[in-house]
């Protein structure tokens, strides 16, 4: 009788791979019809067609005719408010990220103490994110009065609010090895944050930070339309007097401004991620 025999030993048997099921025509299909069904019905409630959208064509035509070519001997009009839009949008991501960080922590929900925490804090930070910005600008601007300090205000909330929501999503994806190794040696609440959190989430903060910035530029740009300061209050005025030679110098002044700002922040976050 063999070795192999007296062992009694059996070769290994190969798994069979299974394929994975191809998915289900019929439901991509009712997905379609659903997303068609919701689009026509958005459609026919607020009353949009192409057909008015090609009526007016001549009309934006005639607009586009008005802008060009711009005034350019308005230029130095503006570049003060320019200015103040750029203050006002770097204040206000500035102190909306400062307070986001611990209302942040207090959302996570591996971070927080409990969940009697962290859902109400949740609820509050809704409720400030339902608020728009334009609403918030006209709220400090009837207490504050006209000027850049209100949409200041109001660009610090509308960071304060995304910038919030943005990284307690962040916090709740973090690896939590580092966590539970800083446990183990006994940490307390405040090491753990600082040296297994923030480690992980440092660069993605910086990148909302800037992404927020870009918004805000672009945000502040029209709180003006609400007395909050800024370029925005040129545009009221060129507006209001139909000078639309004037409003097409402003469009191209913020234009370049943005695409800096966007080329900048896109190689800060190359070197940050």
């Amino acid at each position: 009788m063999s070795i192999r025999a007296d062992l009694n030993i059996t070769p290994p048997v190969t798994p069979v791979k299974q394929r994975p099921k191809p998915p289900n025509r019929l439901k991509h299909y009712l997905t379609a019809v659903l997303v068609l069904l919701l689009l026509w019905f958005s459609a026919h409630r607020t009353e949009a067609s192409f057909g008015e959208l090609f009526e007016g064509m001549p009309e934006m035509m005639k607009l586009l005719k008005e802008m060009f070519p711009p005034r350019w001997s308005y230029f130095d009009n503006i570049v003060d408010g320019m200015l103040d839009t750029i203050r006002m949008a770097w204040l206000g991501t500035t102190f909306g990220a400062i307070l986001s960080i611990p209302v942040a922590l207090l959302c996570a929900s591996n971070i927080s103490p409990s969940r009697w925490v962290y859902y109400p804090v949740r609820f509050l930070l809704n409720l400030v994110r339902t608020v728009p910005d334009l609403l918030m600008a006209a709220l400090f601007v009837a207490i504050f009065g006209i000027g850049p300090f209100a949409g200041m205000l109001a660009l610090t909330v509308f960071s304060f609010g995304l910038m919030s929501k943005l990284i307690y999503e962040v916090m709740e994806t973090i690896d939590h090895g580092p966590l539970e190794a800083m446990q183990a040696v006994g940490a307390n609440r405040i090491q753990n944050i600082v040296y297994a959190v923030v480690p992980q989430v440092q660069a993605h903060f910086m990148s909302y930070l800037l992404y927020t910035f870009e918004i805000n530029v672009r945000a502040a740009a029209v709180l003006g339309l609400v007395g909050a300061g800024g370029i925005g209050l040129f545009y009221e005025a060129t507006l209001g007097f139909l000078e639309y030679d004037k409003t097409c110098v402003i469009i191209l002044f913020t234009l370049a401004i943005v695409l800096i700002i966007d080329y900048a922040s896109t190689k800060l976050r190359e070197k940050l991620l």
